[in-house]
């Protein structure tokens, strides 16, 4: 754990809170200032001159500093993976290369209750290609009576849709309940089928590990300000196959920072694509964006990468299920097995109680909490999400007693 390499968000008293929010903003590195001084003073020093002066050669290839540290978290090769845009923006323009429905190839399908934003871009994309989403489609719900999706129903799914799916695209841990998603025999199974395969990773990267090169997916998409510790709106990553690195007649929405960086500023109207994942940018780098990721990558490789921090998050959330589930009316959504899990619980409370969140703040405690009303109570979710990054077990330990006493 690297916790003294993180500003601690403080109560009045200058205690530090417990801060279980990093599914929804991850905290800030220490170094992360640092980074934003050396650019802040490259540009004050050298103006323009700092795009191809002064730390490691400038910042035109700033992106290139990024792409091992991400690779190593998401499980692929370096020119398979970029820092660029937004997370919606980037599905978007990869659905632009991947989504490509014809005949009966024609249909989507995807978790029900994704996060709005995935649904709002799908929805998006079958009307841009002249296709009713009631039609095209294909949502996959839990069971009646359960609060996670089991992986035989999704498998099952993709099966019988066959021919006619164009596109599976899936959640890496749902945002919601928390579900660890097997995503290795989702993209196995949308493959067999002749379908594409892309995952959003928002609450996936930094929290699980992931083999996308080795799972075959065709594109996946992700933000880095969660478990990544990227800033309040930090631009996006992308992962697109080694298999498309060279296809230059792949369909994109191209921009110029996509074009290949040997002739870029040649100024040609004709668009020839970088290697790799580096090919689906669009607009110039975001220096000052990618600074704060630049600054925190580096904690994961120093506290032995992923599959390190992955044990030590089964630790704090075994604890946090064993305490929070002795509490009264209260419900875990998320498995009771670690395996379905990321480095989050989300707890049904029942109740109208739109101050929770509000009081638990007060309390000591940092978490979210979402209307939900699933009982007809006016109930509500509150996420719990340990970092293993920079929480204690004696933070997780503090938790139950605090909920109880608020509640």
């Amino acid at each position: 754990m690297l916790r003294d390499h993180f500003h601690l968000p403080r109560n009045a008293d200058g205690e530090p809170l417990i801060y279980l929010c990093g599914n929804s903003l991850g905290l800030q590195p220490k170094a992360a200032q640092q980074q934003l001084t050396e650019d802040l003073q490259s540009w004050q020093q050298r103006g323009v001159e700092g795009w191809w002066e002064g730390p490691d050669g400038g910042w035109l290839g700033y992106h290139r500093r990024l792409q091992d540290g991400l690779a190593a978290i998401v499980g692929a090769q370096p020119d398979e993976v970029v820092a660029t845009n937004a997370l919606t923006v980037n599905l978007h323009l990869l659905m632009v290369s991947f989504f490509r429905p014809a005949g009966r190839r024609c249909k989507v399908i995807m978790e029900s209750g994704a996060f709005p934003s995935d649904q709002h871009a799908v929805r998006a994309q079958l009307h841009f290609h002249g296709l009713d989403p009631d039609e095209h489609l294909i949502e996959v719900s839990p069971r009646e009576g359960e609060s996670t999706i089991a992986t035989a129903d999704i498998v099952a799914a993709i099966e019988e849709a066959g021919d006619t799916l164009a596109l599976v695209l899936w959640t890496g841990v749902q945002y919601y309940t928390g579900q660890y998603f097997a995503l290795g025999e989702i993209a196995a199974a949308g493959r067999a089928v002749g379908a594409r395969v892309g995952f959003d990773l928002a609450h996936a990267v930094g929290n699980v590990p992931l083999q996308l090169h080795n799972w075959g997916c065709d594109f996946a998409v992700w933000c880095n300000y969660k478990y990544l510790n990227g800033g309040p709106g930090a631009p996006g990553g992308l992962f697109v196959h080694a298999r498309h690195a060279e296809d230059e007649q792949l369909p994109r929405f191209a921009g110029w920072w996509g074009h290949r960086e040997s002739d870029r500023f040649a100024m040609k109207p004709d668009f020839r694509p970088e290697h790799g994942a580096a090919g689906w940018q669009v607009s110039t780098v975001p220096v000052l964006g990618l600074g704060p990721l630049l600054a925190g990558l580096p904690l994961f490789e120093r506290a032995g990468g992923v599959e390190v921090l992955r044990a030590q998050s089964i630790v704090l959330t075994s604890a946090l299920y064993e305490q929070v589930s002795q509490l009264p009316d209260v419900r875990i959504l998320t498995s009771a097995d670690p395996a379905q899990r990321g480095a989050q619980l989300s707890v049904y409370i029942p109740g109208e109680r739109p101050d929770l969140e509000r009081q638990l703040s007060r309390a000591g405690l940092v978490c979210d909490y979402r209307q939900d009303n699933l009982d007809g109570s006016g109930g509500g979710v509150l996420r719990l999400a340990p970092a293993p990054l920079y929480n204690t077990a004696d933070e997780v330990a503090a938790v139950a007693t605090l909920l109880e006493r608020v509640l």
